[in-house]
Order: structure tokens, then C-alpha cells, then sequence
């Protein structure tokens, strides 16, 4: 006899172990997942579709720059996307991949690009390769010279004639031929997509727009330094509406790898691990190019004086700067959540809208507003206690400032976590210690306090974290200063991130890899505080758990 079975019982098939039963002649699959609608259907096509276009729109660049790997890395990811999200397996995968590609393109990457940054001379007069720079080199050293063709020039913009990329728009004088030219070289265009005045002046091009004599005029120094490479040397403007094909009397030699100056003889030749040209004598042209210098710049941040000195002294007064930034407004929202967290107190709620008022507004304002506030002279702090202070003349009444306004600003945040952690702890655990005799000190120290900590001390590291690159309050304030009188690079206010700054983008220009390098620094050192701190809170989790 067989006995009938329920749905959702099991039986026994013959020549198979026990199976669930449901809808006859349903698949498995089709059991244990919800039906697909249509609009989830629509949304699953049009997200697979950006997917697609987007991946179609990273493929030409790639394809361009030969980057082969990065090409078949897209491709692969693309495929796995397309296979995930059309098949109903991987059902965690499908929520946990989403994430895991923004991790990597927006953390990850970033992260590693900056690493590898580090180990480069990239910067200014170092960004591209050895053949841009002797093109930057020979079409810097353009001079007209007798003979030189001369061409009715007309200057335009792609785009916005105040911010778009100028083009000379100029006209060959024997064959008519209209091209544009940009720091790129010389293009031909259609002629039937411009319209040419008397005298081979560009009155109008498709895809371009011609600037008047006002507008070129905004852009006059622009227009003076830009120039065109061609084949018999390069384009120049004389004025706004003439250009001339000049010779550059600088050249690039193959056979000596090297530049040769053709008026005053001087040769500089190519050495492959700074990135540029050097003469004998030890002079480097501007132009260089990118290439990898392993540890130099990490040797430089420790080695050099210039920067070693400062650099360790910047740090001390980081930590403090960022210990302090965090430790008072910690204890000031605190004591504020602590009083208004009492039964006794009334109209908490209007309080509490006052207190996080700091919270409420931009803080790049507010830290302008508190800068004009110090002021020695006419500084609402100065006025208002009738004090004479230099508050950002002084190395000590500087530092006092900005962790003054760093109080100010950060204050409603900490008093806005702690008021939520504090409702959180029993009140039958503070009142059991008051019936066994203990003081409100005690009772704090003893029970609230610990608590809060455990709360808290994840946000507490987090606060560590952002206050120790804090560049807007010190950047807003004080730029940094003062300054001794022999070293304008670093000022007695100066964070790491702000040393950083002025010296990789100082007046010497750009020097991403020196930047990057100290950022590793920074990531380390805070990296391992970090590291540290958590680990505690781990262990004082454990005694309160």
C-alpha cells in the first residue's frame, strides 16, 4: 500500500533517495526561485544594457593606448556579468558582486594607482613619455627665421569660447586647404564645413567656434603660448590674427640620444633613469618624462634634511592635532549628553536644536568665519574680551586656535553619538549602583563610562582617522602658519597633508610621485593606529560582554 503524502512531505522514488514533492513536472530550479516579472525583467535588460555600453566605451581607449591586459580584464568581467546575471545560480553572488566591483573602482584602485604613483618621478615636466617630451622640447624652441610661411590665422574654442581648448584655424596661402591645429598637430577639415573670408581668413567651422576680438583678447596669453607641431617644425601666433610655421632650432639626435641647441651648440643628453635631458654641466631641460625611480622618493621623505626635519616634527604635532581635535569634542558632547540625558533637565528638545547648530552648517564657511574672528585687529574674539593676541602670529596661540574652532565644530557630532549610546545603556544599571551607595562619580566611572566607550570607540578611531588629514581646518584657518623666516615650506599649524601639499605643489611645480609617497606615510601610520585601537576595543568588548 502506498500512503498518500502532503505537500512538502517525502517519498520514495523508486531506484532514488527521498525527494521533495510539489508541482508535478516543476524543475527544481524553478521551485526555489521566485518567477522573474516583467518590470524585473525590463530593469535586468536595461542595467545588462549600460553594462554593455559601457564596457563598448571603455574598449576604444584601451584599444588605442594597446593596453591589452586592461582590455581583457574588461572583457572577462563583462562576460562574467553577462553569465552571473542571466543564469538563476549564484544567488549570492549576484548581490555580493555589485558591491565587490565598486570596492575595487572606487577603493582598491585608487589606492594602488597612488602606491604605484609613489615608486615614479610623475609631475610636472614628467607626465607623459620620452617621445611627447621631445616634441615639448622641439616645439618650445620654435623660432621664425627668414623665409618662415606666414598664414591668416583665426583662433577658436571646442566649446565655451572662455574655457574650451583653443584651436588655430589657419589657411595653407597655396592650396587653400583649411586645418586645425592644437598642441595634438595640424588637421585638414572639409571644405564644406568651413566658410573662408577674402584673404584665407576662417570666418566659420563646423564643430568649432571662431572667438572675436574680445573674446580672443581675454585669452591673449593662451594664444601666445600655444603651439602646433608640424612636419617642417611649428605653428605660432603673431598677434591674434596671423600665424607663422617657424623652425625649432632645438632637435632631437638618435644617434647620440640626445638634444642638440643649433644656435649656441650646448647638447643635453638623455638619462633613462631621472626622465630627462642633462647637459654636461648638470642642467636639465623642463620637459622629462615619466619613468620608475624605485625607493628614491621614499629615501628622499626620510633622507633629505629639507624635509626629513620638518616632516618629523609635522608629525608630533599631527597626533597632537588630531588627539586633541578628537578628546575634547569627545568630552565636551559628552558632559552636554550627560546633562541633558538627566530626568530632571526640561526643554532638552530645544537644546538639542541649538547644540547642533556647528553640526547644521558648512564647515568651510564657518571655518572662514572663525579665521576673520581671530583676526589681531578687528577679530570678534579680540573685541569682545579686549585682547590684544596675534592669535595666528604665534606658533602656541595658532595651535590653540584652531583646536578652539576644531572644539566648536566637531562637538555636536560627538554629542549627537554619545546622547544616542547613553539611551541606550539601563538606567537599572546606574540606579543599582546608587542603591549600593556609590556617588554619581562613582556610578559614571564605574558603569556609563565603560559602556560608552564600547559604543563609542569605533567612531572615536574613525574621528582619529579623518582629524589626522584634516586639511580643511588647518587650509581655512591658517594655511599652515606662521612660518619661521627660513623655512616658508613648513608652518608651525602644518598637518602632514598640508606639508604634503605645499611641497609637492609648490612653486617648483607638481611632483605627484613625492606625494604619493608621503601619502603611503600618512595611510601607515594611520593604518596601524587604527590597527591598534580596534584591537583594544575588541578586548574591552569582551570584559563588557
Amino acid at each position: 500500500m502506498s500512503t498518500l503524502s502532503g505537500p512538502g512531505s517525502a517519498q520514495q522514488a523508486p531506484g532514488r533517495g527521498p525527494v521533495r514533492s510539489g508541482l508535478p513536472g516543476t524543475p527544481r530550479t524553478a521551485r526555489n526561485h521566485a518567477p522573474i516579472t516583467a518590470t524585473g525583467l525590463v530593469v535586468k535588460v536595461v542595467l545588462l544594457g549600460l553594462v554593455a555600453g559601457l564596457a563598448i566605451w571603455a574598449a576604444f581607449p584601451l584599444i588605442a593606448a594597446e593596453l591589452w591586459v586592461g582590455l581583457a580584464v574588461l572583457m572577462a568581467t563583462t562576460a562574467g556579468l553577462f553569465y552571473l546575471y542571466l543564469t538563476r545560480r549564484h544567488i549570492p553572488a549576484k548581490y555580493l558582486v555589485p558591491g565587490t566591483i565598486f570596492l575595487i573602482a572606487f577603493q582598491v584602485f585608487p589606492v594602488l594607482y597612488t602606491a604605484s604613483t609613489a615608486f615614479t618621478n610623475f609631475g610636472d615636466g614628467h607626465r607623459g613619455s620620452k617621445d611627447d617630451a621631445i616634441v615639448a622640447i622641439q616645439s618650445s624652441s620654435v623660432r621664425q627665421v627668414p623665409g618662415s610661411a606666414e598664414y591668416a590665422l583665426s583662433v577658436a574654442t571646442e566649446g565655451d569660447p572662455a574655457t574650451g581648448p583653443l584651436v588655430f584655424l589657419v589657411t595653407d596661402p597655396t592650396t587653400g586647404t583649411v586645418s586645425a591645429g592644437d598642441a595634438g598637430g595640424l588637421r585638414p577639415l572639409d571644405a564644406a564645413d568651413v566658410t573662408v573670408a577674402p584673404g584665407g581668413k576662417v570666418t566659420a567651422a563646423r564643430g568649432y567656434t571662431v572667438l572675436n576680438f574680445g573674446q580672443a583678447s581675454v585669452r591673449s596669453q593662451e594664444i601666445t603660448d600655444l603651439v602646433v607641431p608640424t612636419s617642417g617644425g611649428a605653428l605660432r601666433s603673431t598677434g591674434l590674427s596671423r600665424a607663422y610655421e617657424g623652425k625649432a632650432i632645438r632637435a632631437y639626435d638618435a644617434a647620440c640620444d640626445c638634444v642638440k641647441d643649433t644656435e649656441t651648440g650646448r647638447t643635453w643628453t638623455a638619462d633613462a633613469a631621472a626622465g630627462a635631458f642633462v647637459a654636461a654641466d648638470g642642467e636639465r631641460l623642463a620637459q622629462g618624462w615619466q619613468v620608475g625611480v624605485g625607493l628614491k622618493n621614499f629615501a628622499r621623505v626620510l633622507t633629505d634634511s629639507t624635509i626629513s626635519g620638518p616632516f618629523f616634527g609635522t608629525l608630533l604635532w599631527n597626533f597632537a592635532f588630531a588627539i586633541g581635535s578628537t578628546g575634547l569634542t569627545f568630552l565636551l558632547g559628552m558632559a552636554i549628553a550627560l546633562a541633558l540625558h538627566s530626568p530632571r533637565m526640561r526643554g532638552t528638545n530645544l537644546y538639542r536644536v541649538f547644540l547642533i547648530l556647528p553640526y547644521a552648517m558648512p564647515s568651510f564657511a564657518m571655518l572662514l568665519v572663525w579665521r576673520d574672528m581671530f583676526n589681531t585687529d578687528f577679530g570678534l574674539i579680540n573685541n569682545l574680551f579686549g585682547l590684544g593676541v596675534d592669535w595666528f602670529g604665534g606658533a602656541w596661540s595658532a595651535r590653540l586656535a584652531v583646536l578652539l574652532v576644531q572644539l566648536w565644530l566637531g562637538y555636536p557630532y560627538m554629542f549627537l553619538v554619545a546622547t544616542g549610546a547613553l539611551q541606550a545603556i539601563p538606567r537599572e544599571l546606574t540606579e543599582a549602583t546608587s542603591v549600593d551607595g556609590a556617588s554619581p562619580w562613582q556610578s559614571f566611572r564605574a558603569v556609563t563610562l565603560p559602556l560608552l566607550l564600547v559604543a563609542l570607540s569605533p567612531l572615536l578611531i574613525a574621528s582619529f582617522a579623518y582629524n589626522f588629514n584634516n586639511i580643511n581646518a588647518i587650509w581655512f584657518t591658517t594655511e599652515g602658519g606662521p612660518f619661521a623666516p627660513d623655512n616658508p615650506t613648513n608652518g608651525a599649524t602644518d598637518l602632514l597633508i598640508t606639508y604634503t601639499y605645499r611641497l609637492a605643489f609648490g612653486a617648483q611645480g607638481a611632483e605627484f610621485g613625492l606625494a604619493a609617497a608621503v601619502s603611503i606615510f600618512i595611510f601607515a601610520i594611520v593604518a596601524t593606529v587604527s590597527a591598534i585601537s580596534f584591537r583594544r576595543t575588541r578586548q574591552q568588548e569582551e570584559v563588557y560582554s
